[in-house]
């Protein structure tokens, strides 16, 4: 079967699924910023319920969301929510806690060291990795110039 170029742009055209960009764009910044208006919604809760000054709200509201994020994938919410919001799921904190427990709750029949400990960094660890010698090297960089003392 010969095929010309428009011939065969047709037939890819019509094998090829028809993109939902602009649905998966508005669901991801929904979810998106649904997923930060909770941690928002969280940290005023702290502060105008339980009377945490700033600096203590700016400790627990990273820590309950990394707690949410990591309960959500264990129960496998937090995959079916990602499915539908796509990089909306990707909110640093949450998205993070669900890179470091989905491994660990794949891995974990292998055994507790080989098995999720091992495999627990398996996607974020190259991300710690990067984010401390990033911070060491800045951090020199800004000490040799003069700017921290």
């Amino acid at each position: 079967m010969d095929y010309d170029k428009k011939d065969y742009k047709n037939f890819i055209e019509k094998k090829s699924p028809n993109s939902k960009l602009w649905r998966n764009m508005l669901s991801s910044f929904v979810v998106g910023g649904l997923i930060c208006t909770l941690g928002q919604g969280v940290g005023n809760i702290y502060k105008n319920f339980f009377g945490l000054d700033e600096a203590d709200v700016r400790i627990a509201v990273p820590i309950t969301m990394i707690f949410l994020g990591a309960l959500f994938t264990g129960l496998d919410l937090y995959n079916k929510l990602a499915k539908y919001a796509g990089a909306g799921t990707l909110v640093p904190i949450t998205g993070f806690s669900n890179a470091v427990v989905s491994p660990a709750i794949e891995f974990r029949r292998e055994g507790f060291i080989l098995g999720l400990a091992a495999k627990m960094f398996v996607i974020a660890g190259p991300v710690i990795v990067y984010g401390i010698n990033a911070s060491v090297i800045m951090g020199l960089v800004m000490y040799l110039f003069g700017l921290v003392k």
